[in-house]
């Protein structure tokens, strides 16, 4: 696809970064014998990962604010932009070894995310949008589900890490639609949940208590490959709050549902 200049540097940076921690994990193995040591070595590679993105978004725009996961909050000389970045989403899956993390970075402006790039460099999948000009991984073009029945459907979720708040919340929320669906997903890494909606290898998504990093680019794939976004509580801040609904458009209204019935 033909992206904006903004959109080719959000790419740049993800694919440097992406490099960086692919070289980073093939090391990850060799370390699994000292817990404390894999884990300062993964953080070193998470924190690495961001600064290379840091260089190349600020150096491009250095005017626009900034809020990553591992620097924090940046204020830009322009207020209506801001970057929006977690370096290395899915952790926990990169320490363990398992190839199922990404990079993502969205740019919002004036509150409203119009690009987002997910990058799942392990597997090589390059996830982009940009708002009015449709979704796509590795050049083709993302569609959500056609999926129309609950009972064929398979959703995603997850459980922040430590979140004992959200886990009753969870379980009850599984408890009302396992028995309805075709299955559940547990996978760890929410930008890449989304991404999986978006390309229509889940039927949808939700999760409670995210930070804005780990579900602002997601958000934009889902909307431009024609599917739908809601808070879990209505009329709430979704990158605020981060409890997000992501489903194709069919099911949007009963999965909202379900969710948000209470007992």
């Amino acid at each position: 696809m033909q992206g904006s200049a903004n959109l080719n540097l959000m790419i740049k940076a993800a694919r440097r970064a992406g490099r960086s921690l692919v070289k980073d994990f093939r090391e990850v193995e060799n370390l699994q014998v000292s817990t404390k040591g894999a884990g300062d070595f993964v953080t070193r590679a998470d924190t690495a990962a961001e600064k290379i993105i840091q260089s190349e978004l600020m150096g491009g725009r250095p005017n626009y604010g900034w809020l990553g996961e591992e620097t924090g909050e940046t204020a830009g000389t322009d207020p209506t932009r801001r970057w929006i970045v977690d370096p290395l989403d899915g952790t926990t899956n990169y320490l363990h070894g398992m190839p199922h993390w990404a990079v993502s970075i969205a740019l919002e402006h004036k509150g409203e995310i119009i690009a987002g790039v997910v990058f799942d460099a392990a597997k090589d999948e390059l996830f982009v949008a940009e708002k009015g000009t449709g979704a796509f991984v590795n050049d083709t073009r993302l569609r959500v589900s056609g999926r129309r029945h609950m009972e064929e459907a398979v959703f995603a979720t997850g459980v922040p890490y430590g979140a004992k708040r959200t886990l009753p919340a969870t379980l009850k929320d599984l408890s009302r639609l396992m028995p309805v669906t075709a299955g559940m997903r547990r996978w760890g890494v929410a930008s890449l949940d989304l991404a999986y909606v978006a390309a229509g290898r889940f039927d949808g998504y939700w999760e409670r208590e995210l930070n804005a990093w780990d579900i602002a680019a997601g958000l934009i794939l889902v909307r431009e490959a024609g599917g739908m976004i809601a808070p879990i509580r209505e009329g709430e801040d979704i990158l605020g709050k981060g409890a997000v609904i992501a489903t194709n458009e069919a099911l949007h209204d009963p999965f909202v549902k379900l969710l948000r019935s209470e007992g």
